[in-house]
């Protein structure tokens, strides 16, 4: 059964895959269909009216199942912040900025924080839209810390700055990419979706 994924990143499409397809879904993105679909504009205030918003308009623009997600990082130190602004937390008027300018600009704001209060989580909502009507959210977030330094990498965003865990010595940016995809907040979310789907389809 084909699901039409509501983003282009290669990254989200490969995990996506790697935990969906065992239930005979196929991951699509619209490049792979030879659609364009809207880029929507993210008018929620939560992790999951984001993700609705974007898989239902997928829904409609392709008259196809869409999953979309929407993710972020919250750090307590700071009031939740950047949560659902996470990638555009350095744009100037609501844009969105780059990986770097981010995270220069949370190790600013993060200069004198001291380490036991410095937790952190990444979240990450999935949301599955279907054209009967149907619809599913799921939320996963993953525990850990910032640190005061970028350190590593791999991964993409926040990762190098993201200890993983309680008392994690490594970021995202260091760890495996096997470790990550087994423990991230989209990791959790997208298992929680599978056992969903799993109801729902069959």
């Amino acid at each position: 059964m084909i699901f039409l994924i509501a983003t282009q990143n290669v990254h989200k499409k490969i995990e996506f895959e790697r935990i969906l397809s065992p239930l005979g879904i196929d991951i699509k993105t619209a490049s792979d269909l030879g659609l364009t679909l809207t880029d929507v504009e993210e008018t929620g205030t939560t992790f999951e009216e984001n993700a609705l918003l974007k898989a239902r308009e997928g829904c409609r623009e392709s008259g196809l199942p869409v999953l979309a997600d929407d993710s972020g990082l919250c750090v307590d130190a700071l009031d939740g912040a950047p949560g659902i602004y996470s990638a555009r937390f350095s744009g100037e008027h609501g844009e969105h900025g780059d990986d770097e300018a981010n995270n220069r600009k949370l190790m600013e704001l993060m200069k004198d924080v001291p380490d036991d209060q410095r937790t952190a989580r990444y979240v990450c909502a999935v949301a599955a839209v279907f054209p009967d009507g149907r619809e599913l959210i799921v939320r996963g977030e993953c525990e850990g810390r910032i640190g005061h330094e970028e350190r590593g990498t791999g991964g993409f965003g926040y990762d190098p700055l993201f200890l993983y865990g309680s008392e994690g010595t490594l970021t995202y940016a260091e760890v495996p990419a096997a470790v990550k995809d087994e423990t991230s907040h989209r990791s959790v979310a997208l298992h929680k979706m599978a056992a969903l789907l799993k109801e729902e389809l069959y």
